[in-house]
């Protein structure tokens, strides 16, 4: 029969303890029946009863029902055998299951009851001595099969604390997975914007070293400050990563864009060199939730910065449209023009502004165009208040 789950067996130190501790019951049930002459005929019988009982008590421990079946046997023929027999029955009914121990316990029962009627306690009638059989093996199944339920509960409980543990640290893996993640969308859209307007200015100073001392210094100021922007963003987002924070919870962190930021950034890639068209038709701004204004502005970011990766020189047309209902639609177009990029990139601005937009509950298409352009469409939703 299958075994449940149990406690550790016991140690061999255990096991000797426990077969000297029923040795000793074995030879006190021996001696004491030798000193009342109605049992001294069974005397032989008792001492080979004993000393079959005392080999069993070894297996009882590697071989629970068995060895308690067979010292059950030898009880029939000599209370010698009762204290190993009780034992047996009661470590059966603590690690096997309840049908396996009710049966061991009902054969130790009737076992002791033809014990009683073969040789029967003097003074003591056989109605009662079968009651008090009856109770000894219901209250030894009873106290096993308790210690077991207890010990299976606290298994339980352990296990479950253990999972929970587990499942505890796993979902923190993931948050923290998930927030880097988010952070390293946020440094991407705003690092490949600050460095794709570098890479035009300085494309500007080795192509144009013509151009006055005064158009020289202000590129070389703008591409200055730009460095400078671009090294303030990286060292905070390496900070954020190191010590686990949310850089929207940074103190002194960077406030985060929103629509209104949409024409400065569009004026800043005017000053780059960029000929950006913009066209505003959004009705109530101001109502547009907070976070749909900042996925308009990475969106538009996105878009301007891979115009000026992949098309530069040539003009980006920006349209956005919408209003409450009928959602916040953004169109960017620009032509297509085969060649190597001004700046390489990763390939996974558009995979990442593309979770963002499914995250934010939208829809983004991206792809050429009849007639040789490249446009960037998204949709996102803006409910009434």
């Amino acid at each position: 029969m299958e075994e449940l789950c149990a406690p550790p067996k016991p140690s061999k130190r255990v096991d000797l303890i426990a077969t000297a501790a029923l040795g000793v019951l074995v030879v006190m049930t021996i001696v004491g029946r030798s000193a009342d002459p109605a049992h001294r005929p069974f005397l032989w019988l008792d001492i080979t009863v004993g000393v079959l009982s005392i080999a069993l008590i070894p297996v009882i421990a590697r071989r629970p029902v068995t060895g308690t079946l067979a010292l059950a046997v030898l009880a029939a023929f000599s209370p010698a055998a009762t204290p190993p027999s009780t034992a047996g029955t009661l470590n059966v009914a603590m690690r096997r299951p309840w049908r396996t121990a009710i049966l061991v316990a009902a054969a130790g029962t009737v076992a002791h009851l033809i014990q009683g009627l073969r040789q029967p306690i003097s003074g003591l009638p056989y109605f009662w001595f079968a009651v008090l059989d009856v109770v000894v093996h219901a209250a030894l199944l009873g106290w096993g099969l308790g210690a077991q339920a207890r010990q299976q509960l606290l298994m339980s409980l352990r296990d479950r604390a253990i999972r929970a543990e587990a499942e505890q640290g796993r979902r923190i893996a993931e948050a923290r997975t998930l927030e880097r993640t988010k952070m390293a969308r946020e440094m991407h859209d705003v690092l490949a914007h600050r460095l794709s307007l570098l890479a035009t200015y300085a494309g500007a100073l080795e192509y144009r070293p013509d151009s006055s001392p005064e158009k020289l210094a202000k590129a070389a100021g703008v591409i200055r400050t730009g460095v400078h922007q671009a090294l303030d963003e990286l060292r905070e987002v390496i900070s954020v990563l190191r010590d686990d924070t949310d850089i929207e919870a940074m103190p002194g962190g960077r406030p985060q864009p929103t629509f209104g930021d949409l024409r400065a950034l569009v004026d800043e890639s005017r000053d780059a060199g960029t000929t950006v068209g913009y066209d505003d038709r959004v009705a109530d701004p101001a109502s547009l939730p907070p976070a749909t204004g900042r996925t308009a502005y990475r969106i538009v970011q996105e878009g301007l910065t891979n115009a000026r990766k992949h098309a530069a020189g040539h003009p980006v047309n920006v349209l956005v449209t919408g209003q409450p209902g009928d959602g916040l639609r953004i169109e960017l177009t620009n032509p297509a023009v085969n060649g190597t990029p001004l700046a390489p990139g990763s390939g996974t601005g558009l995979v990442g502004l593309t979770e963002r937009v499914q995250l934010a509950g939208g829809t983004l298409d991206h792809g050429r165009v009849p007639g040789g352009g490249f446009r960037l469409l998204a949709s996102l939703p803006w409910p009434h208040e």
